[in-house]
């Protein structure tokens, strides 16, 4: 077995997983290049500073950058074990796009030898990993790949999708489980003593359809539950019923655990890999496509209640409290809260506000939109509507008095100590 001083490992994508990941590798002491397209997080990463926000991460990677275990290319290089992290987004109909993980393999064809590992972590739909597997067949025919040859394969290919938290990336990284499917069982093998090196979590082999599978029920998991609270939301606010306090007493069931509505669902994982699974077998998962289509119908409910709101005082103006897709991290990808913040600034324009912590600049669609990015204090001063669409931290510690004049859409349940509407009045709080 190579040493961890003599591993050398590409990671390619730098992204919320891939700079993480090749961070907690390289403290081991093996030699890591991480690859990304874009020259901007090449120079930032090389600088020994971060492009994404995450706990500890800014420390970590100046650490092992300083020491000379990470740098970052926009070229491929050899190395014995190649991770893929890249993005796997939908498409038209949302049908899943691997284009980023083959176009990564042809890359990694490009410098491939024997005896190297191929482990792909990116969410990908079931079969990805087997089509890695042939296309390196296809532009490697010197090498024999698994599952297109006879006997012993002379590299090794496998799927571990990544379960971490963002906000808990570099702990989770290390302490959680992880699902290692192998092309063969002795692809597994062969990850399996990769991940040993660095996490402290059980590794599980299996095949790399079930560990593809696994994934991808996972999120489909959370986004079920999420949307029967999302769903129990709307009918609580039909009856004028206080959903928070609702699902407070059914969580005291012993065997229920309802968890917390909120205006969506975001993030590139829950909001984004059920549709894998739906596109896969369409006639054989309703429950899974009426999840993600109660969970996506909730922001135009938040964004229809908003503006219910806005256009009751043709003066007010309004703050939309977050960006991100949840609380304390800069990441907006699907994010319901920006989704909403957008549609009210198209059509508010100058008299929607943007309060997001975690943002030096609003995001591309809101810069021409005329609304304003501000601090939470001057929202408190200027706006007459909160509405809280994340809930931050920063949020959550604001007293009632300094809001009490407010009329406030809490769509998190963060401000449950908010004075009640009277009988005459609309229904403030969240759904």
């Amino acid at each position: 077995m190579i040493s961890d001083s003599e591993l050398n490992v590409c990671v390619l994508g730098l992204g919320y997983i891939g700079l993480p990941t090749a961070a907690v590798i390289a403290r081991t002491g093996a030699k890591v290049v991480g690859v990304d397209v874009h020259a901007h997080v090449v120079e930032t990463v090389n600088s020994g500073k971060v492009h994404i926000e995450e706990i500890d991460l800014d420390g970590l990677v100046s650490g092992v950058v300083a020491r000379g275990n990470l740098r970052a290319s926009l070229e491929i290089v050899p190395a014995d074990v190649f991770v893929i992290a890249v993005p796997t987004p939908f498409g038209d109909n949302h049908a899943p796009d691997i284009g980023h993980v083959l176009k990564a393999a042809t890359n990694v064809a490009i410098v491939l030898k024997a005896g190297d590992v191929v482990i792909l972590e990116s969410t990908s739909p079931v079969g990805t990993t087997e089509k890695v597997a042939q296309l390196l067949a296809q532009l490697r025919p010197d090498l024999k790949i698994p599952g297109h040859c006879t006997g012993a394969a002379d590299v090794a290919v496998a799927y571990c999708p990544e379960r971490v938290l963002p906000g808990r990336i570099l702990v989770e990284l290390i302490d959680n489980d992880r699902v290692i499917g192998g092309m063969t069982p002795r692809c597994a093998r062969k990850a399996l003593q990769f991940y040993r090196r660095f996490v402290r979590g059980a590794c599980v082999t299996t095949s790399a359809k079930a560990a593809e599978m696994t994934k991808l029920s996972e999120n489909a998991f959370r986004d079920v539950n999420i949307a029967f609270a999302n769903e129990l939301s709307l009918v609580a606010e039909k009856m004028g019923v206080d959903v928070w306090e609702v699902i407070r007493l059914a969580n005291r069931h012993p065997r229920v655990n309802i968890l917390s509505p909120g205006p969506g669902v975001g993030g590139h994982c829950i909001a984004v890999d059920p549709w894998f699974l739906v596109s896969a077998a369409p006639d054989k998962t309703p429950l899974i496509r009426t999840a993600r289509e109660v969970n996506d119908g909730k922001i135009e409910h938040v964004v229809d209640h908003a503006c219910a709101l806005v256009d009751a005082d043709p003066r007010a103006r309004v703050a939309c409290l977050g960006l991100a897709f949840k609380a304390n991290i800069d990441d907006f990808r699907e994010s319901p809260a920006l989704k909403v913040a957008s549609a009210l600034a198209g059509r508010y324009a100058e008299r929607v506000a943007i309060v997001e912590p975690y943002a030096r600049e609003l995001p591309a669609k809101l810069q021409t939109s005329g609304a304003q990015l501000i601090d939470i204090d001057s929202a408190l001063e200027v706006c007459d509507i909160l509405i809280v669409l994340v809930d931050h931290d920063v949020f959550r510690s604001i007293p009632v008095d300094e809001r009490a004049d407010k009329q406030v859409y809490d769509t998190r349940g963060i401000w449950q100590d908010q004075p009640r509407p009277t009988a005459r009045e609309p229904l403030r709080l969240a759904s």
